[in-house]
């Protein structure tokens, strides 16, 4: 039987959206830059899921992490050229879910 496939780019774009919380991380920093703490207790995500899907989209060129020597150490995430790029797909859904989803 012959395996029917989308294109391989749309294919794996919706892959890497479609990752648990991946898509609201990305929202969330669409505000700008912000640190691990603020988006850990703006998201309801656990600490490590959301540290490894920081890493993911910080290895898929999406997000930026930042280090600044500081005392204390200060890192920040934000988004990348690539990543702001995604702006018009998570407010196109924003805009869809607010017209045709209903709230539990």
């Amino acid at each position: 039987m012959e395996q029917f496939s989308l294109c391989p780019r749309v294919e794996r774009g919706m892959k890497l959206l479609s990752k648990r919380w991946a898509a609201l991380i990305m929202y969330q920093l669409l505000s700008g830059p912000q640190r691990f703490c603020t988006m850990e207790s703006a998201l309801p995500i656990s600490g490590r899921l959301l540290s490894e899907r920081l890493k993911d989209l910080e290895a898929e060129g999406i997000v930026k992490r930042d280090v600044f020597p500081e005392t204390p150490v200060r890192i920040e995430y934000s988004l990348t050229d690539k990543g702001r790029a995604l702006e018009p797909v998570l407010k196109g859904m924003e805009q869809w879910s607010q017209a045709w989803v209903d709230p539990e």
